[in-house]
C-alpha cells in the first residue's frame, strides 16, 4: 500500500470535475486520457429516491502492482513511499502495464507513444504540496492523507452528520 491516499467526501463533491481539469493541465494529459477521474455510479435507491454517488478513481498505487511486474523494461516503478510511476526514458510503449492493471489505470499517450498514469503528482508531494487534483477541488471534497488518517476523516464525517441530525 502507498503511504498516501486521496479521500473523497461525497457529501462535498458537486461533480464539477475541477480535479480532472487541473490534473490534465498539470500533467499535459492528451485528449481521451484521464489520470484520475470522477465516476458517478448508480442509480441506487437512497431513502426511497434515486441517488448517483460519485467516486474518485486515481491510481491505487498497489503494494504489489501488477503493472510494475508486467513491465519488461523496468519503466513502471514503485518508490519506497509506494508511489507507482512511469520512468518515461525507459518506456518503449509495449502497453504490457495497461493489460496487467485490473483497473486499466495506465493510459496510452498516442502523441508520445508511451504509457502515462497517475503518480499522485510526485513532484508536488516531494515539495510538500498536495496533488493537483486535490489542490484544485473547489469544494474541498478531495483530501490528500496517509491511509491511517482516512479512517479519521470517515469518523469526522459521521460525527458531523450525527450533529446535524440532532440539531435539526
Amino acid at each position: 500500500m502507498s503511504n498516501y491516499f486521496i479521500h473523497l467526501n461525497q457529501k462535498r463533491c458537486i461533480s464539477c470535475k475541477a480535479c480532472e481539469v487541473h490534473c490534465k493541465a498539470k500533467n499535459k494529459v492528451p485528449p481521451g486520457a484521464k489520470l484520475g477521474q470522477l465516476v458517478s455510479i448508480g442509480p441506487i435507491e437512497k431513502q426511497g429516491k434515486p441517488a448517483y454517488p460519485t467516486i474518485f478513481l486515481p491510481c491505487f498505487h498497489c503494494e504489489n502492482p501488477w503493472c510494475v511486474a508486467a513491465c519488461p523494461t523496468g519503466a513502471m516503478r514503485r518508490r519506497e513511499d509506494g508511489i507507482v510511476y512511469v520512468e518515461k526514458s525507459l518506456c518503449v510503449g509495449c502497453k504490457a502495464c495497461i493489460l496487467a492493471c485490473p483497473w486499466k489505470v495506465p493510459q496510452w499517450d498516442e502523441l508520445n507513444g508511451q504509457v502515462i498514469k497517475c503518480d499522485l503528482c510526485q513532484d508536488r508531494i516531494d515539495e510538500g504540496l498536495d496533488p493537483a487534483c486535490v489542490s484544485a477541488c473547489t469544494t474541498r471534497a478531495l483530501t490528500f492523507v496517509r491511509p491511517n488518517q482516512a479512517s479519521r476523516f470517515a469518523r469526522q464525517d459521521f460525527a458531523q452528520k450525527l450533529l446535524l441530525s440532532q440539531s435539526g
